[in-house]
């Protein structure tokens, strides 16, 4: 069976305020695609990135993301929406007055989640799955950059995601690191999750290369890989 579309812009404008920063936008992407974003600053990653988590509106043309219509979005649909996704930030977004497992169980709790036991042995299942299973009693502070954005995609992946939209999750990382977080992602995109990047560290995603959509002069082109097509020099911030 072939890969469905999990995510379809047609003819979408992506705004930031007031600003036009994406016009026209065509693109579709599959079930269990690993897909990066990039482009220079202003370009319009970021606010892709938030119009798919309908954290911006789509003014303009038509979206569909895990089977949830953009352009057609009721209140109530929001939540469930977001069930489907994982979100992962440059700059980790965690509660820093509560330990990690706390972190992790109010994501659960404050999207339905009821019965302690289940929701204990969930946050223990997605820590291991990312190699954090000794730190659920640590403080926000007292972790690494690193170890922070483990958290965080343990974090997105708690109910389950069909998608992962990571905003510059390398952003804020050492190389070593950032290698490590860029390798948990594809391995959770080994296990059928589709990841979308949005990242200016070129030498990072050149090593580890797939399909790229390049934000540019307000449009998207899409590129097969990121290979030697690509023009580094006009992309660096």
């Amino acid at each position: 069976m072939s890969a469905q579309p999990i995510i379809e812009l047609t003819n979408a404008d992506i705004f930031q305020r007031e600003n036009l920063v994406l016009a026209g936008i065509n693109t579709t992407i599959n079930e269990g695609e690993f897909v990066y974003i990039v482009g220079r600053v202003g370009s319009g990653k970021s606010s892709l990135i938030k119009t798919l988590n309908a954290e911006l509106p789509l003014q303009n043309g038509k979206g569909v993301v895990a089977g949830f219509v953009l352009h057609q979005l009721k209140t109530k649909e929001l939540a469930l929406l977001r069930r489907k996704l994982g979100v992962v930030f440059q700059d980790f977004r965690l509660l820093i007055d509560r330990t990690v497992f706390k972190n992790l169980e109010f994501v659960l709790k404050s999207t339905g989640w009821k019965q302690d036991k289940i929701i204990k042995e969930r946050i223990q299942e997605v820590l291991e799955s990312v190699g954090m299973e000794l730190y659920a009693h640590k403080m926000p502070h007292e972790l690494s950059g690193g170890e922070q954005q483990r958290i965080v995609i343990a974090r997105a992946i708690l109910n389950h995601p069909l998608i992962i939209l990571a905003d510059e999750p390398t952003g804020n990382l050492d190389p070593e690191t950032s290698e490590e977080i860029l390798n948990l992602l594809k391995g959770l995109n080994q296990k059928g999750i589709t990841i979308v990047m949005a990242s200016h560290d070129y030498i990072l995603i050149g090593k580890h290369r797939a399909r790229t959509l390049i934000c540019e002069n307000a449009g998207i082109k899409d590129t097969a890989m990121f290979d030697g097509s690509v023009d580094f020099e006009s992309l660096l911030e």
